[in-house]
């Protein structure tokens, strides 16, 4: 049976210290973990210091030095290059380290980063996030874990710090297909929100009114409460930018591919969701209001020409 980890006998090193990474790593450091981060920003990495944390000048010095990796990237490619290779974590890894890895990721990527570890004696988790930026701030998260079991419950103590909830799905891979799930949801549900409005708007209610209304009705989730906040104030700086949205239903829209799932709703938001990453990648992925808003007008100027 493996160890449990504790703040005493683990050394952790993160890689990929943005938007969800770096509350996550600080909240590590300021529960007592020993942590050396890695970005390819070096200057992202350096802001830990001030919490405690060290920097790695590189992948091969993080992974020599610790005995739980965590990475929180933001795509395949990413975490692929980070692994594999000459002077990837599994090459410089002591046996017997564990890697968590957080990205949103497609599931065969996942599986493909526990065959490589299993060749090195290293054991990988994919324990993705949901949640945003504040919930990464607050220890809010909840997590999606798939991998061994036992190797799970023994990284229990960093999930308690960063997370309010989480859960073991299965085998590697699970945790990654569970995040699709969650984020068609998330994604789906934001764009019928943002259809929601343009009609209110374009039927003559307030904007604010409705925004506020909504917010308050049981048919809007949670995770889409605080969209509407912002939005009143047309506020649609990136907690979850659009373009990681974008990505994720690229990847949901692959795996139902592959395995048969028909998803036209997921399809649609996709397309609004794409064309409002061009306009703007960074903004939040609530900005999909703004499109709808657009086509409402452009519907009424359309009509007003006739």
């Amino acid at each position: 049976m493996m160890k449990p980890i504790t703040q005493e006998n683990s050394r952790l090193g993160f890689v990929g210290v943005g938007y969800m990474g770096r509350p996550i790593a600080r909240r590590l450091l300021e529960s007592g973990f020993k942590l050396t981060a890695y970005d390819r920003d070096h200057d992202k990495a350096e802001v830990l210091m001030r919490y405690g944390g060290t920097v790695a000048q590189s992948i091969p010095e993080l992974a020599a030095r610790c005995n739980v990796v965590l990475s929180c990237l933001p795509s395949d490619e990413a975490v692929l290059d980070i692994y594999r290779g000459p002077d990837g974590v599994f090459a410089n890894a002591v046996s017997g380290s564990v890697v968590i890895d957080t990205s949103t990721v497609y599931p065969e990527t996942s599986q493909e980063l526990s065959r490589l570890g299993s060749e090195r004696g290293v054991e990988v988790l994919d324990v993705t996030i949901s949640g945003s930026t504040p919930a990464a701030e607050n220890g809010l998260l909840t997590l999606f874990g798939g991998g061994d079991k036992q190797c799970f419950d023994a990284v229990e103590s960093i999930f308690r710090v960063i997370a309010k909830k989480y859960f073991y799905l299965g085998r590697s891979g699970s945790g990654a297909t569970m995040k699709l799930v969650v984020n068609t949801l998330l994604g789906i549900g934001m764009q019928a929100i943002a259809e929601a409005v343009a009609l209110g708007e374009k039927a003559g209610l307030d904007r604010t009114r409705l925004l506020n209304v909504l917010a308050e009705t049981a048919v809007v989730a949670p995770a889409h409460v605080g969209k509407l906040e912002k939005a009143i104030k047309s506020d649609y700086s990136p907690q979850f930018p659009i373009r990681l949205m974008n990505k994720d239903f690229g990847l949901i829209l692959n795996l139902a591919a592959a395995v048969g799932a028909r998803m036209p709703a997921a399809g649609a938001a996709f397309e609004i969701n794409a064309r409002q990453a061009d306009e703007g990648a960074e903004q939040d992925f609530s900005a999909v209001i703004l499109q709808m808003e657009k086509y409402a007008h452009l519907a009424s100027t359309a009509n007003a020409q006739k």
